[in-house]
């Protein structure tokens, strides 16, 4: 068999059911192995290079198998970069397969040639590549281990024209490796328990591997046993059911005072499977504090970064089960503590100001909150300030229902929402994105309805890029703006010019039968919802300079 053969059987073999790509003739027999084996691989063909690896990304974050896609050299490559940048983050695993030039060519600034390890050696894992046919399945096989193990993550394998099509012999296929984990040691187990037990107020953030080991139920019980609060790490609000009463809101973008006090009066953060990211952190200022923190994550390499307190650096939910045994019976301060969290993130939810403009977008998560409530569902969302409100009005209740970008990627939404409704086939995926999010990568919706995927896209338009508006506003005064203004778009015209059942929203209560009319239509679908710029953020109008 050649090698692009044993590549697509080393995937078929690791249970890959699902890869994205732009077709490029420099993987050519990859393409026609998977052609071969389209009753156990589906291929899917993306719009762009960006949107493949988006797409994979989504798909990896509901499945919580590796995200698989293929584009070809150069252009290709860097054109799916910033996918690449967003698993990193994200900590999400993904395989990208970049077509090269023939190994003849290298080093001579052949046509498209990049060095592949300089460009990605920062953001990825791993950067392979097989140097003969023979080694292209054990490298395959690698790099998916290498995505899942540990803190999950990219790895980039680069796949030289000749190496896929020459003959790769009589090539054993290798089988996956039984996942595996560093267990908690009793000490640790022991030493931790007396840390908690000798807390007052007890604050869990719920990171993302959390989502990555499916332990939302074990996050549950440990917060009950503990009598702990759990806030979400930025963009994993799914890591505990919103309607559990342990569960007190977000730390993300503009944080609310009550959350801000929490920290403050916390003395022992657990962080659970959260890195402590950047936005999570404040920029970093909270790793600052002078605060017990015992960190609970797989990597090492993680807690060493972070230095916390107290590090257990083995998988997360079976660390959480053992604790929740090994701990005391909660003291009724800390357990008071927990119940006055919960009540003023239920005020928080409740309240909020009032809209300017003639479209509430408070009104409008409220809506799509009861509805998806009753169903199984996914929700994605894109950069931007309109995801303000998406955090502060809607409650994940579901476990893998949750796609944003943690690295704010523009362009994320909708071709992760490709990939999340074909990682779970009968949940209704709805997708927020802004205008400028859209005009990035909304090409894809093109592909949702080629595949006849359950996808409501929202495309909240305000006519700017909003985000960058409120940050001038703040750093050089009213009206100080530049480079935000976009020109509208019909874009209800533009769905349907893909393919998809649109319709167009200028006022409140247009919104809920529009939805559900959405949700009732078996297929892909797109909802314009016209925004009034001064309605920047879920947190309110601009304030004026002082």
């Amino acid at each position: 068999m050649n090698a692009g053969e044993a590549l697509v059987r080393t995937l078929d073999s690791h249970g890959v059911d699902t890869v994205f790509c732009v077709p490029g003739e420099s993987y050519l027999a990859v393409l026609e192995s998977l052609r071969g084996h389209a009753n156990s691989i589906r291929l899917i063909t993306n719009r762009h290079e960006s949107g493949a690896t988006f797409a994979a990304n989504g798909y990896a974050k509901i499945s919580r198998k590796p995200g698989i896609a293929f584009v070809s050299r150069g252009p290709g490559a860097t054109n799916a970069s910033i996918g690449v940048h967003t698993a990193d983050q994200d900590s999400v695993p993904l395989v990208l397969f970049i077509g090269q030039i023939p190994l003849s060519e290298m080093g001579r600034e052949a046509f498209q040639e990049v060095d592949y390890s300089a460009m990605f050696g920062t953001m990825a894992k791993a950067v392979m590549e097989p140097n003969s046919p023979a080694n292209v399945a054990r490298t395959t096989a690698d790099a998916l281990t290498l995505a899942q193990s540990g803190r999950p993550g990219p790895v980039v394998v680069v796949l030289p024209e000749d190496v896929t099509e020459g003959d790769a012999g009589e090539v054993a296929i290798p089988q996956p490796m039984p996942p595996s984990s560093a267990e908690a040691s009793q000490t640790q187990l022991r030493e931790a328990a007396v840390l908690i037990d000798g807390a007052d107020k007890v604050l869990i953030i719920g990171g993302e591997m959390i989502k990555a080991e499916a332990a939302t139920m074990r996050l549950g019980a440990f917060a009950e046993s503990a009598g702990a609060a759990v806030v979400s790490a930025f963009r994993c609000q799914d890591a505990l059911n919103n309607d559990h009463p342990a569960y007190v809101g977000l730390f993300g973008l503009g944080r609310p005072p009550y959350l801000k006090q929490a920290w403050a009066e916390a003395d022992l953060v657990i962080l659970a499977g959260s890195r402590l990211d950047a936005i999570t952190s404040e920029d970093f200022n909270l790793r600052n504090d002078d605060k017990t923190i015992l960190m609970l994550h797989p990597s090492a390499d993680t807690i060493a970064e972070l230095r916390p307190t107290m590090g257990i650096a083995a998988a997360v939910g079976p660390t959480l089960r053992s604790l929740s045994t090994a701990i005391q019976t909660p003291t009724a301060e800390r357990a008071a503590w927990q119940v006055k969290l919960r009540s003023e993130f239920e005020a928080f939810q409740a309240n909020a100001p009032e809209a300017v403009g003639d479209v509430d977008m408070t009104a409008v998560i409220r809506h799509v909150d009861s509805r998806l409530a009753q169903v199984d569902h996914v929700v994605t969302n894109d950069a931007g300030n309109f995801s303000t409100w998406l955090h502060r009005h809607f409650r994940y209740r579901l476990p893998d229902s949750q796609a944003g970008p943690m690295s704010g990627s523009m362009g994320y939404a909708v071709p992760s929402a490709v990939g999340a409704a074909l990682a779970r086939n009968d949940a209704r995926v709805v997708s927020f994105v802004g205008d400028g999010g859209f005009l990035m990568t909304g090409q894809e919706l093109s592909t949702a309805v080629q595949n006849g995927l359950k996808v409501t896209v929202i495309v909240c338009d305000n006519g700017h890029y909003a985000t960058i508006m409120m940050h001038q506003h703040r750093y050089a005064g009213d009206g100080n703006y530049a480079a935000i203004k976009i020109n509208s778009t019909d874009f209800a015209a533009l769905g349907a010019a893909y393919g998809a059942r649109s319709w167009r929203v200028e006022k409140t209560d247009e919104f809920a039968p529009a939805f559900d009319a959405a949700l009732a239509h078996d297929g892909p679908g797109l909802i314009h919802v016209l925004t009034d710029v001064r309605d920047i953020s879920a947190g309110g109008p601009l304030k004026p300079s002082a």
